[in-house]
């Protein structure tokens, strides 16, 4: 089993005000799944995702990623953790402006500590992975949206994550270059890939093995499905 969550619980307080995000998720994922979250606006979607990718921690509950406890690790752990096995993928692309197209890829292989001749290697592999190779000299701005979310997904896949977390990855793309992005979510999860997607289409949603439906900070439903 990759992911297990038990009874996780987010809560923020603003003044005397306390605001409970999660409310007792138990949630188990195994590797190489394809799962999809989904919900109204506010019921808890991108909170899980960030926990689910240690980017925020949990209020109370435990979090096993892979057997390994995160609860009480220290934030340098979290952090070495995370650059080695989850990738990440972001509605608004979260492409630095000021690197090239291969800078932007390289960056999570940098900042691991992935030498030189390695770096190489894989950042060649993931930009023909996803059809970009031919813009590696470019900057964003020079690319189209569906040209800059295949650059945001070269740089989540570049370290080869177990785990691929994609929050909306679709929602600032028309729908021809949207389903071109889902076609690659597919093919990396044909490989091994664990990927988890938050969405607002229930069409994208069918793509997965399993949905998870939530509410007002709680899993409703969650339930496995025949891929359409």
């Amino acid at each position: 089993m990759l992911i297990e969550l038990t009874k996780i619980e987010r809560r923020y307080t603003s003044g005397e005000v306390e605001t409970a995000a999660l409310r007792e998720i138990d949630l188990a994922i195994d590797e190489g799944e394809f799962v999809a979250i989904m919900g109204p606006s506010g019921c808890g979607k991108s909170t899980l995702l960030n926990v689910l990718g240690t980017l925020d921690r949990p209020s109370s509950g435990t979090y096993h990623f892979n057997g390994i406890a995160l609860t009480g690790l220290s934030d340098n752990k979290l952090t070495a953790l995370r650059r080695q096995h989850i990738g990440f993928i972001f509605q608004s692309f979260n492409l630095i402006d000021e690197l090239t197209i291969r800078e932007n890829v390289e960056l999570g292989l940098v900042y691991r500590g992935t030498p030189e001749r390695a770096r190489r290697a894989a950042i060649d592999e993931a930009m023909d992975k996803v059809g970009i190779v031919h813009r590696a000299r470019h900057y964003p701005h020079q690319l189209s949206g569906g040209q800059q979310q295949r650059a945001a997904i070269a740089r989540a896949i570049v370290g080869a994550p177990e785990l691929v977390l994609a929050d909306e990855p679709t929602g600032n793309l028309d729908s021809e270059n949207g389903e071109q992005v889902l076609e690659l979510l597919m093919q990396l999860n044909r490989s091994g890939t664990t990927i988890v997607m938050v969405t607002h289409s229930p069409r994208h949603a069918d793509l997965a093995k399993r949905v998870i439906n939530m509410l007002d900070g709680r899993v409703l439903i969650c339930a496995t499905r025949e891929r359409s």
